[in-house]
């Protein structure tokens, strides 16, 4: 039984791990559309840099990219498209997908939020604040994230995981800010534009959260599915 779970539990890593490949193939791939130079392209410098962080492999990082510039018999024309609703007890949520084919992905979105409910366009996003986002680590324990903050021209700063900040851009200042950051101490992780909750659903109940999560997970391991942006407190 030991050996069976151990087995188990090495194809899910696997999975998980093709998966984080996957989404970050497409994001280069995006990128490159607007030039395959990463000291030009600020984008793709930025998905570059998370890809060698998940350790992907240079041949499959330049295929991503020849694949959005366009550059051989393997070129893909992804489109961004962007679901609103609720999963269950009311929780708002937004998912992001890159779709070569979006037939395909909304008949896939549909089934996926039985269990919750589908919007319309708006129906959430006027709960959630557009920002840049990015995650960074403090060089060393002296740095301060607010000081940081305020002089790489972030507009908040709020603690994340595992010892490392998130800092809250305007859209337009998220490249900018990245740069900034280094010289106030911090090593940029990884950073993207996305939504935060202005009102955060709170749920003590352990099954409601139980549900909420399942949901979720269920979205999230949709291939096509990229960001999942949620309402939920804590």
């Amino acid at each position: 039984m030991g050996a069976q779970w151990k087995a188990k539990h090495r194809e899910a890593a696997a999975n998980a791990k093709g998966r984080i490949f996957g989404k970050l193939s497409k994001e280069i791939s995006i990128a490159a559309r607007s030039g395959t130079d990463p000291d030009t392209n600020a984008r793709l410098r930025l998905v570059i840099e998370q890809a060698k962080k998940a350790s992907m492999t240079r041949e499959t990082l330049e295929r991503a990219i020849k694949k959005g510039a366009g550059i051989g018999g393997d070129a893909v024309n992804y489109t961004l498209v962007k679901y609103e609703g609720f999963a269950p007890h009311q929780v708002p949520v937004i998912v992001e997908c890159l779709t070569d084919n979006v037939n395909r992905t909304v008949s896939q979105i549909r089934v996926l939020f039985r269990k919750g409910t589908l919007g319309a366009e708006g129906s959430v996003s006027w709960d959630f604040n557009h920002y840049g986002m990015i995650e960074a680590t403090p060089d060393s324990a002296e740095v301060d994230a607010d000081e940081a903050a305020i002089e790489s021209g972030a507009q908040e700063v709020e603690e994340g995981e595992e010892g490392a900040f998130l800092f809250l851009t305007e859209i337009t200042d998220l490249d900018a800010v990245c740069k900034a950051l280094p010289a106030q101490g911090f090593t940029v992780v990884s950073a993207k534009i996305g939504y935060v909750p202005k009102n955060p659903v709170t749920l003590s109940d352990e099954t409601q959260l139980a549900e909420v999560e399942a949901f979720l997970e269920a979205i999230d391991e949709n291939d096509d599915v990229q960001n999942v942006y949620v309402g939920l407190a804590g």
